[in-house]
């Protein structure tokens, strides 16, 4: 699996506030494996469970229009 920007993002986003991967995941309420699958790159995610996650940061993701 190759890194992502979302997986790059929130690996960055995790260490600045000064988590490790199991303090993520308990925070969020998903499961570590998920956290560790997302900070790696795989390409099928629970879109509902990535918000999870990146609610603690204050960000969402949303689909966007391709240009």
């Amino acid at each position: 699996m190759g890194k992502t920007q979302l997986s790059q993002t929130v690996k960055r986003f995790r260490k600045e506030y000064g988590l490790t991967q199991e303090e993520l995941a308990m925070k969020s309420g998903v499961g570590l494996n998920f956290v560790r699958n997302l900070e790696q790159g795989k390409p099928t995610l629970r879109m509902d469970k990535v918000n999870q996650v990146l609610d603690l940061f204050n960000y969402t993701l949303t689909a966007a229009p391709k240009y």
